[in-house]
């Protein structure tokens, strides 16, 4: 069964005030950009005075995680779209294929980690490049873990009768977090490209 939107409950729906909690996503996105950005000054300045990067091969199996991502943002953007058209079912459909992709990026994460570990790059060693890749990574996992329980709350507001415009708001704070994430991994990822 279809559920769509009609003109009436796309009308009916009643104003509140969103400012004051986009303001502390948009904090929280500011802050984390600073957390990463110290940890990632950090390896610079370590590596430049130890000569030398983390020196590993990185898993294929980041590839695979970081084209997970890429496909959880897009399914993203597909359920923001299909609300603004009053499309509930594909709203909820795109909803359900962003959380399914990010527990796969979890679980691909863990396999990067177990790659790393068995090729004998375990966190505690004597480079501590290497351990940054565990940090940043693991820090990562937890910002996605909180951003599964973001677009959690979208999906049970697409189940719920609720005024459009609150279905509208738990999406935007959704696709701030998510995408954000999303770009933050990218960084990530091509970083520890660029300074093996």
């Amino acid at each position: 069964m279809v559920h769509t939107l009609n003109k009436e409950d796309m009308n009916s729906s009643t104003p509140i005030d969103t400012r004051p909690k986009k303001f502390v996503i948009w904090l929280f996105v500011v802050s984390s950009t600073i957390m990463f950005g110290g940890w990632t000054s950090y390896y610079i300045v370590f590596a430049a005075s130890k000569g030398k990067g983390h020196g590993l091969v990185l898993p294929d199996v980041f590839i695979y995680s970081t084209a997970a991502l890429l496909c959880s943002s897009i399914c993203l953007f597909l359920a923001s779209r299909a609300l603004r058209n009053g499309q509930i079912s594909k709203q909820r459909l795109f909803l359900w294929l962003t959380i399914g992709l990010g527990i796969v990026f979890g679980y691909l994460q863990v396999e990067a980690w177990s790659s790393l570990y068995n090729s004998g790059a375990a966190m505690v060693n004597n480079n501590a490049a290497i351990s940054v890749i565990y940090v940043v990574s693991g820090f990562h996992l937890l910002h996605i873990f909180a951003g599964l329980c973001i677009v959690l709350n979208a999906l049970i507001g697409a189940y719920k009768e609720m005024p459009v415009e609150t279905r509208k708001y738990r999406m935007e704070i959704a696709s701030i977090f998510w995408h954000f994430i999303d770009i933050l991994w990218i960084y990530l990822y091509v970083f520890l490209l660029l300074n093996s």
